[in-house]
């Protein structure tokens, strides 16, 4: 058995990535606190995960859309000195175009992927800088970088869950705190049933088993890698994109308009 490593809170743990986490988080010696709506569900991958790890599970059946429930996991990531890592993988998705997409499906989906995270990141965030112990891993999507390719209020929210993640970075460099951004690409789970495109639908090539996706990251995670796109196979494109937006930043505010933003006779003067 692996030494006890403290207890993981993970969102979105009744099924497919998140419940991946929980069973490899267990298997490395965390104790979990498993989030999600579906207590039954919950229970199903508690229990599996006793029985094969004897690690303590504990379930909280929680809608992170509704803000009492949140709430609830809030505080208990405030109070509980034994949580030492955060998983924020609960969140929906739709392939929907924007003149086709209801806007209340929209707006849930906002409530969940950015509110959610961001509230139960400030929960915790406090509390492991504290202790200057601490893990938050924040599942975004390739789509925080190519947000053409589905819905764009989605891509938006994923783009949100990486700036949030690079400013968490940055303000807690020092800290004891890490911070993990994983970018998954199209991976095998329900997700795509609930946002409108099977996943048989889409090329094979191009879509991971979620088990191959969870390992990857993991394996991010041990490396202390900040960004971890596990189908990104030339990590060079990543630091180059990295490179350039870092060197722009200098050069975003200055008290002039470039000069291609000035008017024809201010520049001929």
């Amino acid at each position: 058995m692996n030494e006890a490593k403290g207890t993981a809170l993970i969102t979105g743990a009744s099924s497919g990535i998140g419940a991946l986490y929980a069973d490899r988080l267990a298997r490395q010696g965390y104790d979990l606190i498993l989030v999600a709506r579906s207590a039954d569900k919950l229970d199903q991958v508690a229990n599996a995960i006793r029985e094969k790890t004897g690690r303590k599970v504990e379930t909280l059946p929680a809608d992170l859309g509704n803000a009492a429930d949140l709430r609830t996991i809030e505080d208990r990531l405030a109070s509980d000195a034994g949580i030492t890592m955060l998983v924020n993988n609960a969140g929906i998705g739709s392939t929907a175009l924007t003149l086709e997409a209801a806007v209340d499906a929209m707006s849930a989906m906002v409530s969940l992927n950015v509110n959610a995270l961001m509230r139960l990141s400030y929960a915790a965030v406090p509390a492991f800088a504290a202790r200057g112990r601490g893990t938050i891993v924040n599942i975004a999507s390739i789509v925080a970088v190519t947000p053409e390719l589905l819905n764009g209020v989605y891509g938006g929210t994923k783009a949100f869950v990486l700036a949030f993640s690079q400013n968490l970075r940055h303000e807690l460099a020092g800290t004891g705190v890490q911070i993990q951004v994983v970018l998954p690409g199209a991976t095998a789970t329900d997700f795509w049933d609930i946002a409108g495109t099977p996943v048989d639908h889409l090329p094979g090539e191009i879509v991971m088993r979620a088990d191959d996706l969870v390992d990857a990251a993991l394996v991010g995670l041990a490396r202390e890698e900040f960004v971890t796109i596990p189908s990104l196979h030339d990590e060079s494109r990543w630091d180059a994109f990295e490179a350039t937006r870092q060197a722009m930043a200098g050069e975003l505010s200055t008290s002039t308009p470039a000069a291609r933003y000035r008017a024809a006779e201010k520049v001929a003067s």
